[in-house]
């Protein structure tokens, strides 16, 4: 018995020993954030300070060594992040995760993102050309310091994969705006919709849909693998389109100058996409939001101006049915021509080297060859801006940077090419406005929502719309601008940006609520940000509570909805209730016409339902049943399912119900969120408000099966600007500074991020830590 104590005591001492050891180790993987240290590369001395949240404050002699600076605190904090967005732009994610990435490789190196922003390097001028260089510079310094022992003081990933990272390069950076604009133009995959709709429903049908007034032609349709390719589209360049901004002049502000406030909304992931930061170095200035990865501010304040942003929807993407003329070969208006051919090698982890070939045709790359060979009679090319060769848009975000007037703003974006954004400007002499950069196609003919044949040249792009006709405007009457996605250009424009906008909910109730008061502080636009009025909500109330109950329980939630005030709260029990009715709804109009496609238009349509309801649609029969159902029919089904599922999940008494007990903001990390124990221990699941039409974004993906609502996609980051005292412009971003689940900055931004508190970053807040970077011996 002794003796078996000693072996089993000393078995649990070498475990502790053992775990002791694997944590002091990881704890290697933490950024040193004090001190000194010397490194090649600097000029001169640069000091590093964060505050609580980790935050860096950085103080530089010259712009090159701030640059480099901020290359080294981003490779600290989010070097994993930064590796993988590279990765994903260049189509190398195979070479760590093995075949499982390969289709999404397959996609990138088909688009050729990588070699595009290769090409760009040498077009971009000296200046911005050394500050990507100096940025490269300061990553690689930190990547080397853990060469001597392999991937120690790298982060975590990198050991759990077994892998080291390649030194930064200048495209390393460039590729994820090319990436960005992918995921920021989504036509393509609305016109391979509709191409795959056309197989089983009627053109009238799918007109109702996109809610437009007249049938669209659906010819050259025949043999298109819409289905395959959409099932192909890797989530890196799946659409993700959304934000709010607005600006007000002094004189509608209560400290007499101006205030601008911006929440770009993308996906969610742990850490978050966004960085906060401030580089102070003679000539720059600026404050506010990177990406890890680019060291120039995406979103920010300068000292003289600030500015936000918001994408556009506008269709800047067309797909081409293209005509085989023989091996290799290709029609076009004036004959057959040669394709451009090139090869591609994957390399993939634990498996042999995957060849591909790459083909293009005038109108772009050949995306259908992305399944494999196939017949030549089903060749599809993808034209877009984003995949234009002389994009110099990092260019006009470097200028943007410094840019000091409303001249000198419109100067730097003359060069933002793509994808087209809605910039918004404020500036410290009183000045507000927008404009719209970015290129548009001029089409010989249409409107873009359909492939279109490539031999004919009938629908080719012949230009771009020039900049000055590009939608903008300085200092409007009223004293205010705004745009939540909804349609930027005024009545009677001449050229066509899209034939579709985002329904405008979110703009009319930042709209209202402005024009609700005079004169408005921060605090009351911070308010605003995080407002949860749902337009949805405002909209179907009527129609859904128009229909009689079919028994008590029914009677008893259209009495909670009655009396409920719209407000899509965390903790409301209506607010589930109208969300699971009006989903189930929508899903029993489209299922049964839609069949397999049905998942492809999973997110709610509301003013296709809204037009199905008021005019009591054929839609709302269910061609699964032998009787002829009515949309009243399927409003009071719908709500009976509703109460079903809900009262199976959350128990019979409905007034204990809550919205976010379903809607959870999901920031999963994608390596630790697949390991078991580890995924729990690293999750970030805050309980929101909002839903998809309310000016705080809570998009959700609706799972039919468990009732619940995940919270995918919203503002990750907000900043009201105050021009009075751009000090004391307010922050937020989701998450944490660290993508290193050990760090204290993991989620320590999380909890405020949730319940609408925000920050500030300036130069009097109190300083914690200070690392000083000196150039070596």
């Amino acid at each position: 018995m002794r003796t078996a104590a000693k072996i089993l005591g000393a078995f649990v001492l070498v475990l502790v020993l053992v775990a002791t050891g694997a944590l002091a180790w990881l704890h290697t993987t933490l950024p040193r954030t004090q001190g000194s240290m010397a490194l090649e590369g600097l000029d001169a001395p640069v000091d590093i300070a964060r505050d609580r949240w980790g935050i860096p404050r950085i103080t530089a002699q010259n712009e090159q060594d701030a640059y480099f600076a901020l290359g080294y605190v981003h490779a600290q904090d989010r070097l994993w992040q930064m590796e993988t967005l590279r990765r994903v732009g260049a189509g190398r994610l195979s070479e760590i995760f093995g075949e499982r990435t390969l289709q999404t490789d397959r996609m990138m190196r088909m688009l050729g993102l990588y070699r595009l922003a290769e090409n760009t390097v040498a077009l971009l001028d000296e200046e911005v050309r050394e500050a990507l260089e100096a940025y490269a510079a300061g990553v690689n310094a930190f990547i080397a310091q853990g060469e001597g022992s392999w991937r120690a003081h790298l982060p975590p990933e990198f050991l759990i994969l077994r892998h080291k990272p390649e030194p930064w390069r200048p495209a390393d950076t460039l590729v994820w705006g090319r990436l960005m604009g992918m995921q920021l133009a989504g036509n393509w995959r609305e016109e391979l919709l509709r191409t795959e709709l056309a197989r089983i429903l009627p053109p009238e049908r799918i007109a109702d849909l996109w809610a437009e007034p007249e049938i669209r032609e659906q010819a050259h349709l025949e043999g298109i693998p819409a289905a395959q390719l959409l099932a192909a589209l890797p989530e890196a360049i799946k659409p993700r389109l959304a934000s709010n901004v607005w600006a007000l002049a002094g004189d509608r502000t209560t400290t007499g100058a101006p205030i601008l406030a911006n929440d770009p909304h993308l996906g969610f992931s742990a850490p978050n996409l966004w960085y906060l930061a401030s580089i102070e170095a003679p000539g720059l200035s600026v404050t506010g939001a990177t990406v890890p990865g680019v060291p120039f501010h995406l979103l920010g304040h300068n000292g003289h101006i600030a500015w936000g942003i918001t994408t556009t929807h506008s269709d800047t993407m067309d797909l081409f049915v293209e005509r085989s003329a023989g091996q290799d070969l290709y029609e076009t208006p004036h004959g057959s021509q040669p394709l451009d051919i090139r090869n591609e090698t994957i390399h993939v982890r634990n498996g042999p080297p995957v060849q591909m070939v790459v083909r293009h045709t005038r109108n772009g790359p050949l995306v259908s060859d992305v399944l494999g060979p196939r017949a030549d009679d089903a060749l599809l090319a993808l034209s877009a801006a984003q995949l234009q060769p002389d994009d110099l848009t990092p260019q006009a975000i470097y200028r943007l940077n410094r840019a000091r007037d409303w001249e000198e703003f419109t100067a730097a974006l003359r060069e933002f090419l793509s994808p087209q954004q809605n910039f918004f400007f404020a500036s410290v002499t009183g000045d507000i406005g927008f404009y719209v950069p970015g290129r548009v196609p001029l089409r010989r003919s249409g409107d873009g929502t359909l492939p279109q044949p490539g031999w004919t040249g009938e629908a080719d792009w012949v230009g771009w719309v020039p900049f000055e006709e590009l939608p903008h405007a300085l200092n409007p009457a009223g004293g205010v601008v705004l745009n939540a996605n909804n349609r930027i250009t005024p009545p009677g424009y001449p050229h066509m940006i899209t034939a579709h906008w985002p329904e405008p909910f979110r703009a009319e109730r930042i709209r209202d609520v402005l024009a609700a008061l005079p004169r408005h502080d921060i605090e009351d636009t911070i308010r605003l940000q995080h407002d949860a009025l749902s337009g949805l909500a405002e909209r179907f109330l009527p129609l859904l509570l128009s229909v009689e109950p079919d028994g008590e329980r029914e009677a008893e939630a259209l009495r909670l909805i009655a009396e409920w005030d719209g407000m899509m709260a965390r903790e409301s029990a209506p607010a589930l209730i109208f969300q699971t009715w009006i989903n189930m709804l929508y899903r029993a109009v489209i299922e049964d016409d839609l069949g397999e496609q049905a998942g492809a238009m999973v997110q709610l349509r509301p003013v296709f339902l809204e037009n199905v309801l008021r005019t009591n649609s054929p839609w709302c029969d269910d061609m699964r049943t032998p009787e002829t159902e009515d949309c009243a029919t399927m409003i009071r089904r719908s709500l009976t399912q509703s109460l079903e599922q809900l009262a199976a999940a959350h128990g019979e008494d409905m007034t204990a119900w809550r919205w976010g007990a379903v809607h959870r903001a999901r920031f999963d990390h994608p390596v630790f969120a697949q390991i078991p124990v580890i995924g729990r221990l690293t999750e970030i699941a805050p309980a929101t408000d909002g839903d998809d039409f309310t000016v705080n974004r809570g998009t959700y993906s609706y799972n039919p099966e468990t009732g619940a609502f995940p919270h995918l996609h919203g503002a990750g980051f907000r900043a009201v600007y105050d021009l009075s005292d751009l000090g004391n412009s307010h922050y937020q971003a989701a998450t944490g500074q660290s993508g290193n689940p050990l760090s204290s900055h993991w989620q320590d931004l999380t909890e405020d991020w949730a319940e609408g508190r925000m920050i500030t970053i300036s130069p009097t807040d109190p300083v914690e830590r200070i690392l000083r970077l000196e150039p070596a011996q």
